[in-house]
């Protein structure tokens, strides 16, 4: 075929739909042509599973080949941002990808261009075309569609994003949030609706009251909803054009549900004949969209008969030599399994050791995580913050860390969140993909103890990178309000590092002092990828956490800090509990002579544990302290770590000081009975001196 994609997008217009009268011969060879590819492609797929040759995941679009031929070809790669799900093979193919990268994608090859191998097949990408690589959570990319057309609304880009997925993953909250969002703050977004009838095998009457999910969302506004046949190719053309041009003419969202048919299973896993009848399956058969146009190809007299079998002939031959191509790839190498995790971090050159000696005026935590934001939001003017409650008139935020940034930044860079922190959280990927210079800085939520509804978008966040191959990493930094010690009882005085620094893929850093708090959260914004920067609230204005910071501070990661020498007892600690630990240092040097050195590891990951062993082979003994729970915490890994590099050194039993394995109670009694205290840290240190 000689006809191309760009010459059919130069011509098509809304104004000018397309109907059997007027349609372009060439361009429906063309549509032809892509839809046999890919039908071709999809039922080939399952024979590489059959041969052990890969494709271990394969979702069959047969039945959608209309409204997915139609998004790939609205699609523009120079300007646009397309999300497709795990059906859409023929979408991507429409959108430009050639036989040969399907095949590299779903025999998981290592120039697979979605990932490389690293994610499972069916799930196609470009990232070079904007062609996003999205995850397995079912509509988790809407809400990264959503954050990409933010960015596109407030650069001035004239472009759409586009996120395609099944009516089942509507139901899930995240895409109401992320629906909710866009409607909101009126941005360029197509949410295309690929409507079969079916979860897997849960019918969609099972998942909503209404017969079609889109008019779930009739009473939102600044929201159009536009039906269409999508087993219909020209139905689906001028349904897609018509979204496309309503969405750059009014800079609003637009559901497009399409309605089509799953004429295969759900996937190669799935046996849709145990909850199908011969009818049903019959009955879905009829309505191919292939037949359809096979139909009015032939009415139209654009294509006899023997010009079909040319087709076929031809399609077969591209297809055996994108195999021949696909399989002489390499597979991935189980080497490679280190690279892209995280990658490099901005380099502290000024404070390479995040030390300082700077004489001066002692300033609050909480002012230096105020000025260090300003600072950075002056640096680059492409930085960002929002979340709940964070800018409005005087306020910022809970605890006033934002406070007067709106003011001087505008609203376009520091505004307001819904109560909605997967919709935080997923709209900060989606427009960090807009542009790699943007930084993101996020309230996931008002305390840490409410982050948890973002947690499925925090864990796409840390694998993104490493997902994509390298090609995409999610530059956000997370802050979070966290830990105990004001009175706050459940959601408001609980610490939650132990469980999201299990994650690979993601920086996680709790300061104890000022001068820390600004230079990790400077190090935090101007480094690539995503950062989780936990701060202790009972410190915001705590005396104990004053200290001079220099102008432009810096703390690299990975660095511990000796708040304290001694050579008796090593004690390691981060957070509220440091200064526990310092005061009971200080205390037994004065009444039993004994000389605790206090390591502040200032960053959970990665980890100093040089600085650790170095203190252990000092020592020879070792208590750790947090405020986070005993039993599955933080400390759990460095004793871990003690023990297998550094056990030779000890000599004495590693002892561990947390919190109960309880809930943080609200009660004074309560919560002094759960977290650590200067009295329980002093007799864990006591026992282990006198061991």
């Amino acid at each position: 075929m000689t006809i191309t994609k760009e010459k059919i997008q130069s011509t098509e217009s809304v104004n000018n739909k397309f109907t059997i009268d007027n349609l372009d011969p060439e361009k429906a060879k063309y549509w032809y042509h892509m839809m046999v590819l890919g039908r071709k492609l999809d039922e080939k797929a399952p024979n590489y599973l059959k041969q052990a040759l890969g494709w271990s995941y394969h979702a069959p679009y047969a039945g959608h080949d209309a409204i997915q031929l139609a998004i790939g070809q609205i699609f523009n790669r120079e300007t646009d941002h397309l999300f497709p799900y795990y059906r859409d093979m023929l979408t991507a193919l429409s959108a430009g990808l050639t036989a040969e990268e399907i095949i590299l994608n779903g025999i998981s090859k290592a120039t697979d261009l979605a990932s490389g191998g690293r994610h499972m097949s069916n799930h196609f990408a470009k990232p070079e075309w904007n062609i996003h690589n999205v995850s397995s959570a079912t509509g988790n990319h809407t809400l990264h569609a959503v954050g990409v057309a933010r960015a596109m609304k407030k650069y001035g880009h004239k472009g759409v994003a586009i996120s395609s997925q099944g009516e089942s993953s509507v139901s899930e909250g995240y895409v109401y949030e992320a629906i909710n969002g866009a409607s909101n703050e009126k941005l360029p977004v197509i949410f295309v609706f690929q409507d079969n009838g079916y979860g897997i095998s849960v019918p969609k009457k099972d998942q909503t009251a209404n017969r079609k999910a889109a008019d779930n969302f009739r009473g939102f506004k600044n929201l159009r909803i536009i039906h269409v046949d999508g087993k219909d190719v020209l139905a689906s053309m001028n349904a897609m054009h018509e979204a496309r041009e309503h969405v750059l003419e009014k800079c609003e969202p637009v559901i497009v549900h399409a309605s089509v048919v799953r004429i295969g299973a759900h996937s190669n896993s799935d046996r849709h004949d145990l909850y199908r009848d011969d009818r049903e399956l019959h009955c879905v058969k009829a309505h191919d969209p292939l037949l359809k146009i096979q139909k009015m190809l032939k009415k139209l007299n654009i294509y006899t008969d023997k010009d079909f079998e040319t087709v076929e002939k031809d399609t077969d031959k591209v297809i055996r030599e994108a195999h021949k191509k696909a399989m002489a790839a390499p597979d991935p190498s189980p080497e490679s399994i280190h690279d892209f995790v995280i990658p490099e971090p901005y380099k502290a050159e000024k404070y390479p050791d995040g030390i300082h000696n700077q004489e001066g005026e002692k300033i609050k935590l909480i002012t230096a995580l105020n000025e260090t934001l300003k600072a950075e939001f002056r640096h680059n003017p492409d930085t960002f913050i929002w979340g709940q409650d964070v800018a409005y008139k005087e306020k910022g935020g809970i605890f006033n860390v934002t406070k007067g940034m709106q003011k001087e930044f505008g609203i376009e860079r520091v505004f307001n969140a819904p109560i909605a922190e997967d919709y935080i959280v997923g709209t900060a990927n989606g427009m960090s993909r807009f542009n790699d210079k943007i930084r993101i800085v996020i309230e996931g939520a008002e305390f840490a103890d409410y982050f948890w509804p973002a947690m499925e978008q925090y864990v796409e966040m840390t694998h993104d990178y490493w997902r994509s191959n390298g090609k995409f990493v999610p530059n956000v930094t997370i802050r979070l309000a966290s830990g105990g010690y004001i009175g706050g009882g459940l959601y408001h005085s609980q610490t939650t590092e132990g469980a999201l620094a299990t994650f690979p893929g993601i920086r996680v850093v709790y300061p104890s002092f000022a001068d820390d708090a600004a230079g990790l959260l400077r190090t935090s914004i101007r480094s690539k990828g995503p950062t989780l920067f936990l701060e202790p609230k009972a410190l915001y204005n705590a005396k104990q956490a004053e200290t001079v910071v220099p102008d432009d501070f810096e703390v690299p990661f990975g660095k511990a800090r000796v708040r304290r020498n001694g050579n008796d007892l090593t004690i390691i600690t981060y957070g509220n509990t440091t200064h526990m630990s310092l005061q009971v240092a200080d205390e037994i040097a004065k009444e039993a002579g004994k000389e605790i050195e206090v390591i502040d590891i200032r960053s959970l990951i990665p980890l100093d544990t040089e600085t650790i062993l170095q203190s252990v082979k000092k020592t020879n003994k070792v208590l750790v302290v947090h405020e986070d729970k005993v039993f599955g915490g933080f400390g759990g890994e460095l004793v871990s770590q003690i023990a297998e590099f550094g056990f030779e050194h000890l000599d004495a039993p590693l002892k561990r000081v947390g919190s109960t394995f309880t809930p943080v109670g609200f009660h004074k009694n309560l919560e002094a009975a759960i977290l650590p205290s200067v009295k329980k840290i002093r007799d864990a240190a006591m026992s282990l001196l006198n061991y």
